[in-house]
């Protein structure tokens, strides 16, 4: 039986069709479609504008320029994400400041922030991690510019509000595996019209006045064409996605495993589905050669690369990076397949594999 991926891109006739007729065109670089998908991006989140890049990660290098991050500066951010976090915050010589995450959504717990907030705290970088906001009310109070990663939660809602916009600036990514895709890409978006000018100036180094930092971060015609149908079919893929975590809570309730969860004055689109479990680390081994790809859904917390470490001595005082939860989510946390492009006989395979896998192992299960 063929193995169940644990992400695949949902593609049809329609991209091909817009990349196709961009192609013919012969506006291949930033044009027309790029400020279109900046124009239904913002729309869709709810704030003035947007600026297409090439990644994710020069979404939030860019941010953290606009902000005026520099060397020295500390960012605060969880350590139970993705490096490309870190990468932006080094780029621009700042220093990564790690907080702990809640142990019921995965999100950067505010509490442990707050202890992590000091004179020379210059942002603060939000992920809401596997489709769901974290808690944006808590931290915006701090009064510290927000930067909402929005990467796996691009049509997720907080109090009624989008995704993307309620901090100072929100940063996405159109990789091969996110919510939407285009290949590679990312964009900017945010209700500060200042920050987004400073934002499009430092994608592009041509025909400046100036000889001051640029970059060539421009997003293609094509990728732009492409994110606009993605754009188009998202209600439908995150309705996909609920779908199918509904059959993967109804299936899996009954066993001793920690299942996600949603608080009331939020919606989640489910971008992941992680589980937890005591069995992880044999499930996670057991998919490197099985028919299901399970997957960690974090490659390693920050923290844990001991290369860091000398750049973050200063932080001692507050505790050190003894992160409880993060370690604990690390250890017993598995990512289940899910996606639109997820047939209902491979979620029924997934299913069956799974369920499997937690019977023989019901006595070390939480």
């Amino acid at each position: 039986m063929k193995t169940v991926s644990h992400s695949r891109p949902s593609i049809d006739e329609n991209e091909i069709a817009a990349v196709s007729a961009v192609l013919r065109s012969g506006q291949i670089a930033q044009g027309v479609q790029v400020a279109a998908f900046e124009r239904a991006l913002a729309g869709l989140v709810g704030v003035r504008g947007g600026v297409a890049v090439s990644s994710g990660v020069a979404a939030l290098h860019l941010s953290l320029l606009a902000l005026g991050v520099q060397e020295g500066d500390e960012v605060v951010m969880p350590a139970f994400v993705c490096t490309a976090l870190l990468h932006a915050v080094r780029f621009v010589r700042a220093v990564p400041v790690f907080a702990d995450i809640s142990r019921e959504t995965f999100t950067i717990d505010y509490r442990d922030v707050k202890r992590r907030l000091t004179k020379k705290t210059r942002a603060m970088i939000v992920p809401h991690m596997f489709g769901l906001p974290a808690d944006m009310r808590e931290l915006v109070a701090f009064g510290v510019p927000v930067i909402e990663d929005c990467a796996q939660a691009l049509g997720s809602a907080y109090e009624g509000k989008q995704a993307g916009s309620l901090g100072a600036l929100s940063v996405f990514s159109f990789y091969a595996t996110k919510v939407i895709c285009t290949g590679e890409g990312g964009m900017v978006a945010s209700n500060d019209r200042e920050l987004l000018s400073r934002i499009e100036d430092l994608r592009d180094y041509d025909e400046k006045e100036d000889t001051g930092l640029h970059f060539n971060c421009k997003l293609t015609e094509m990728q732009a064409a492409m994110g606009l149908v993605q754009l188009k079919k998202l209600p439908e893929f995150i309705a996909r996605r609920r779908e199918i975590a509904g059959k993967y809570e109804d299936a899996l309730q009954k066993y001793q495993v920690i299942l996600p969860s949603c608080p009331e004055n939020r919606e989640h689109i489910y971008f992941r589905y992680p589980i937890r479990t005591k069995s992880a680390r044999k499930l996670i081994e057991a998919g490197l050669t099985g028919r299901i790809a399970y997957r960690r859904p974090v490659f390693k917390p920050l923290h844990q690369y001991t290369a860091l470490h000398q750049h973050t001595a200063l932080h001692q005082h507050t505790g050190g990076y003894s992160l409880p939860e993060t370690d604990a989510a690390f250890e017993e946390t598995v990512s289940i397949p899910l996606y639109p492009a997820l047939a209902n006989g491979e979620v029924e395979q997934v299913l069956q594999d799974l369920t499997s896998a937690l019977e023989v192992q019901r006595g070390i299960i939480l």
